[in-house]
């Protein structure tokens, strides 16, 4: 067995929120090159906004402390870095002084996938910056579920039997796998709130094989306060039994809404972008998605072909942008802001807390303006 993990860290962000510093990614990629050959098979450094990505082949198992452990101490590495540098927010995904075991609870976000190699392995590996886990559950509904992306549901023999989606709750850290077709309207239930409720997994029915794994870390739910963006990222099998790469990347052809942007408190169009181009600066947004395609083959990363770096998706950008000043517009109101139950984590308990004892029954007596406190 293989296996490819991707892990992430917001360390420090050059400017700001916008990008990652490059001496921080030549630190990483140092540490990658001096892992080839022996923890790792193959590894590679990728950026997405302000967030550093290692993309590592290995043959360790998922959550393997080793694996785990290097990535640590590249990410405290590159947070050395930050804080010489005086970049913003330095080591702010590191929510714990050491490593413990694994990377669980201790902020850097994580996706990996186990599989045995096929003669042809092409993997999209995506990477998205001011927003939430729950991001990828249309992409991944449609890609696996929806016969109008996916024509392979109906065509190819190997997908038609449909897939199995793991659903995480992420409040009450429970999960349930729902049988699709058969289950898809109890599936859509939950994944149409990805506040809460996040795909993990898909795994093939015919092939019995993970096909799509995700990361589901939530800053605010481990430190229990607001400590920036969660910026998931994703591996997707494509091909022979699998949805092909262009039904893959078929759901980000339309910006669709998320959350995340400014704050981590408002909604926002998802903009598909080149490598180049993932540096989100207008009211940190609109959030950003990258594909990096690889040919997995012989235990090294054949890549990445930046797949989204295509005129094809040039409308989907266009859409995003006139999105985004449709919900500036609305400034502090919703839909652009998010709802009060989402905002937990922000200064809005503090605010809730400050005017407890100013709220009075609405039948109560109406005050004199000339009392009323200015």
């Amino acid at each position: 067995m293989t296996t490819l993990s991707i892990i992430k860290a917001d360390t420090g962000g050059f400017v700001g929120h916008s990008a990652v510093h490059p001496e921080m990614v030549e630190v990483a990629a140092s540490a990658i090159d001096g892992a080839r050959g022996d923890l790792l098979l193959d590894g590679q450094v990728a950026t997405c906004g302000d967030d550093l990505a290692l993309v590592m082949l290995h043959a360790h198992p998922a959550d393997d402390p080793a694996v785990h452990e290097f990535a640590w101490e590249v990410f405290t590495q590159t947070t050395a870095v930050a804080t010489r540098l005086g970049l913003y927010g330095a080591g702010q995904d590191l929510l714990s002084e050491a490593f413990s075991g694994n990377l669980r609870g201790m902020g850097p976000g994580y996706a990996e996938l186990e599989f045995e190699e096929r003669p042809s392995e092409p993997v999209i590996c995506f990477f998205a910056d001011k927003t939430e886990p729950g991001a990828w559950n249309l992409p991944l509904f449609k890609m696996f579920a929806d016969p109008f992306n996916s024509a392979g549901l109906v065509i190819d023999a190997k997908m038609h039997e449909g897939f199995l989606f793991e659903v995480y709750d992420l409040y009450e850290d429970k999960r349930l796998i729902f049988d699709c077709p058969a289950e898809m309207y109890d599936l859509l239930m939950f994944i149409g709130a990805p506040a809460r409720y996040v795909v993990h997994r898909v795994i093939s029915k015919s092939l019995g094989e993970t096909a799509a794994a995700t990361s589901t870390q939530r800053l605010s739910l481990i430190a229990g306060r607001y400590v920036g963006k969660d910026d998931p990222v994703m591996i997707v099998r494509c091909q022979s039994g699998l949805p092909a790469v262009g039904e893959v990347l078929e759901p980000f052809a339309f910006a669709y809404g998320v959350a995340g942007c400014m704050r981590g408190s408002h909604h926002a169009p998802m903009m598909p972008v080149a490598a180049s181009d993932a540096h989100p600066s207008r009211f940190d947004g609109p959030p950003r998605v990258v594909a990096l395609g690889y040919q997995v083959h012989g235990g090294s990363l054949i890549g990445p072909r930046d797949l989204f770096d295509d005129p094809a998706f040039d409308r989907a950008r266009e859409q995003a942008n006139d999105l985004m000043d449709w919900f500036r517009r609305h400034g502090p109101f919703e839909p652009h802001r998010l709802p009060l139950d989402d905002l937990e984590y922000t200064t809005m308990a503090a605010l809730e807390k400050r005017l407890a004892d100013r709220w009075e029954p609405i039948l109560s007596p109406t005050p004199d303006p000339r009392a009323i406190r200015r």
